[in-house]
């Protein structure tokens, strides 16, 4: 009885009590973290949008020398032109090779690239007539990146450097050679210049903002997420010490009780006590079943995973766990149909994972105990599992918050079965539904990823 009496506290299978080190806990804080993280990972997404403005760019002041020069007839000063655009995108080739490493971008970076945009802007204004150029208010297209992506005091930084560009520009720049094509074609440059610079601030700002926004909007899903999750693993944590305890504390209760069946036995033998015999068989046989649960918690207390750890093929592991599932519950017929090719996956026997195909068996008998239904399908990638009865079924509020909390729609129940279960399936990169029958009843579906439960 060592093994049930022991002070050492325990472990449902499947629940771990989080410590100090542990590697669960060291996972769940850095998901946390990584989803806080400032600018985190929006911050590649943004550099790789302003790779493709910066693309944009480029073209976009090759075409505007090509249209000024054919069209206009104004000789720009092609030599420094033609090495400010080629010197930008090489810049754009090393941004690509940058944003191919996983490495994050951070706002220093950002802002370093930012500062190469409006560095090459103002060397281009300066050859094309400086403050006089109808695009200088592409100044304002950097800033209003800055202001959606940057902390203020970047972007105030930003603001201060594109200012004094500005201001540089007014006194020191190249004039604008005159146009000698600007009659026979009758538009003027300078209006169709500041028309033109309306159209591509309006499309890169909207290009821009709406996807910073976009990205917000997933940062902050990820982060509720995390929150969501870090708050059940809490839940389950607590819900493991108070299992521990209380798994401590049945030890010598069952003991008690398998003496006192034993003795019942002996006592009350010969034909006349039959059906005692056979009353006291079962609940010998129950409460051994539970002294069985209590050693697999016992065995489990050091955090380590229940499970046995040996390889089976898949149908030989559903077929173990159903057989383990009738000998619990003899009254109650099964129907299961397997599906599969011929070359079973081969997978670790998970103890957590057939506790949970248990539990769902259990809900199932107990919803309609002569119509229970087993339904597997696998192939070499997933694994799907179905339970289902003839029940009265789940109101709809019940599936939808199925795993989320404890729920039961028994009487005396403590609905913490399904609740671990989901939680046991979630561990392993499961996924649980329960589903409406047709013709009355309710499903649980199981999608299981069997690389997570390979051998391999």
């Amino acid at each position: 009885m060592a093994a049930y009496g022991s002070k050492q506290p325990s472990t449902p299978p499947g629940i771990r009590i989080a410590r100090p080190g542990d590697d669960r806990v060291k996972s769940m804080n850095a998901a946390v973290s990584e989803a806080t993280r400032s600018p985190g990972s929006p911050g590649k997404t943004n550099l790789q949008r302003l790779y493709v403005m910066r693309n944009l760019a480029v073209a976009a002041q090759l075409g505007a020398i090509i249209v000024a020069r054919e069209l206009y007839r104004i000789h720009l000063p092609l030599d420094p032109l033609l090495q400010i655009i080629g010197g930008l995108a090489v810049i754009n080739v090393l941004t690509w090779l940058r944003l191919q490493s996983a490495r994050d971008c951070g706002e220093r970076e950002f802002l370093f690239q930012l500062l190469l945009d409006i560095g090459a802007l103002t060397a281009v204004l300066y050859f094309t007539g400086g403050a006089t150029n109808p695009f200088v208010g592409l100044f304002l297209l950097p800033l209003t990146i800055a202001a959606t992506v940057l902390r203020p005091y970047y972007t105030w930084l930003l603001a201060g450097i594109t200012v004094l560009a500005y201001t540089w520009l007014m006194t020191h720049f190249v004039p604008m050679p005159p146009s000698l094509g600007a009659a026979a074609t009758g538009f003027d440059p300078m209006v169709t210049g500041m028309w033109l610079r309306f159209v591509i601030n309006s499309a890169l700002i909207a290009y821009f903002v709406v996807g910073m926004a976009e990205t917000l909007r997933q940062r902050e899903r990820t982060l509720a997420q995390a929150r969501e999750e870090t708050l059940r693993n809490e839940r389950l944590v607590a819900l493991g010490m108070l299992s521990a305890g209380a798994a401590h504390e049945l030890g010598t209760p069952l003991a008690t009780l398998a003496t006192l069946t034993g003795e019942l036995r002996r006592r009350y033998k010969g034909a006349e006590y039959e059906e005692l015999q056979e009353s006291l068989g079962l609940m010998r046989g129950q409460i051994d079943r539970c002294k069985e649960a209590l050693g697999e918690i016992s065995a489990s207390a050091g955090g380590q995973q229940a499970q046995a750890g040996h390889v089976v093929p898949v149908r030989g592991y559903l077929l173990d766990t159903l057989e383990q599932w009738t000998l619990m519950r003899p009254g109650v017929s099964v129907k299961p149909r397997l599906a599969g090719p011929e070359a079973q996956p081969r997978i670790l026997t998970e103890r957590t994972l057939s506790q949970a195909i248990i539990t769902m068996l259990n809900n199932a008998a107990d919803a309609s105990p002569q119509a229970v239904e087993l339904n597997a399908e696998w192939d070499d990638q997933h694994l799907i599992l179905e339970v289902c009865d003839r029940g009265a079924g789940l109101a709809p509020a019940a599936s939808a918050t199925v795993g989320q909390s404890p729920f039961s729609t028994k009487e005396q129940g403590l609905g913490l079965g399904l609740y671990l279960a989901h939680a046991a399936i979630k561990r392993v990169g499961g996924q649980v539904s329960l589903l409406d029958r047709p013709g009355g009843g309710t499903c649980a579906r199981v999608e299981l990823p069997l690389n997570r439960l390979s051998a391999t």
